[in-house]
């Protein structure tokens, strides 16, 4: 009988067995993940850089964008360092690391998506109190209580997922090191410890969707109030790209911790885990920049500057 103190490493989930197919995932995850770094830098660009753009609903969004950078860099390069040397192996310390970061970056971004609603439920709302209400000191703290609120949530259960004693060996059924899959490896009892802390989380979540769903609910009925078409279709261009990223976000999470055990294999699992952990990043800035008129200028403008920069260095070293 091993415990946790025994245990110097875990051995994840192994995509492929052949060779052709761990580089041909290798290959997948890059382009994923490249494409996850450069629609989110994007983002992160425009927004520092355009002034116009600086707004709480911008400044949200840069919040959102840096969260995904973090998310899917805490569990892809490591699947794809995996795949690409042929290994299954991540650290105790490593491990935990990676639990830790991972429940701290996707339960601060379920606490901002739940404020980019309220901020959106004041601008169409409220728009006559949006200025005091969502000031930028207001911006400041909310954006500040969704970090901290991840930070100990991830705290809490790292700490209580790590104290429990290993005695079903070290092979974590997943892809990345993921709370439930670790909890398999616990003894008989040693699970209940964990309860506490999910009884707290599975509250915080369902709580902050029933506000984002209230929140839309208010919006819904003051657009079809609006009798100016076109404020009403500013409204829903406004709304529907943060709803469509909700949707996205709860639908997946929500099907990979609640699925019945009865549809869970080990070829579905991972797949279930890539939709919640690593299509949401990558997708992302794409649902946002495909509506957004202000957001797809800025980033016109700003690749219209690089390109013109570039060029501007190639004519230079031509001369010299």
């Amino acid at each position: 009988m091993a415990n946790s103190s025994s245990v110097s490493e875990f051995l994840l989930l192994a995509f492929a067995d052949t060779r052709e197919l761990q580089l041909l995932h290798f290959g997948l995850f890059l382009g994923i993940y490249l494409a996850a770094l450069l629609g989110n830098g994007l983002i992160l660009t425009a927004v520092a850089c355009d002034h116009r753009l600086h707004t709480p609903m911008y400044f949200f969004l840069l919040n959102l964008a840096l969260l995904d950078v973090g998310s899917i860099s805490t569990t892809l390069p490591k699947a794809m360092a995996n795949a690409l040397w042929d290994t299954r192996a991540i650290s105790y310390q490593g491990c935990a690391a990676q639990v830790f970061l991972f429940v701290f970056l996707m339960s601060a971004e379920y606490s901002l998506l739940t404020i980019m609603s309220y901020d959106r439920y004041v601008a169409i709302c409220k728009p006559l109190h949006y200025g005091s209400l969502v000031g930028s000191r207001a911006c400041a703290q909310m954006a500040a209580a969704a970090w901290g609120s991840g930070f100990l949530n991830a705290v809490l259960h790292t700490a209580t997922t790590f104290s429990l004693p290993l005695c079903q060996g070290n092979a974590v059924e997943q892809f990345f090191c993921e709370i439930p899959q670790i909890l398999k490896l616990s003894c008989s009892d040693a699970y209940l410890r964990e309860l506490g802390a999910l009884v707290c989380s599975v509250s915080l979540f369902f709580g902050c969707f029933i506000f984002i769903v209230l929140s839309y609910v208010l919006i819904f009925r003051a657009e079809l109030r609006m009798p100016s078409e076109k404020g009403r279709h500013k409204a829903f261009s406004t709304c529907l790209p943060h709803l469509a990223v909700v949707s996205l976000f709860v639908s997946t999470a929500l099907f990979a911790y609640l699925k019945p055990p009865s549809i869970s294999s080990p070829s579905l699992d991972p797949l279930v885990a890539v939709l919640y952990s690593v299509v949401p990043p990558a997708v992302n800035p794409l649902i946002y920049s495909m509506r957004n008129k202000e957001l797809k200028q800025a980033l016109w403008k700003l690749m219209t500057r690089c390109v013109s920069e570039a060029t501007r260095c190639i004519c230079s070293a031509h001369s010299l």
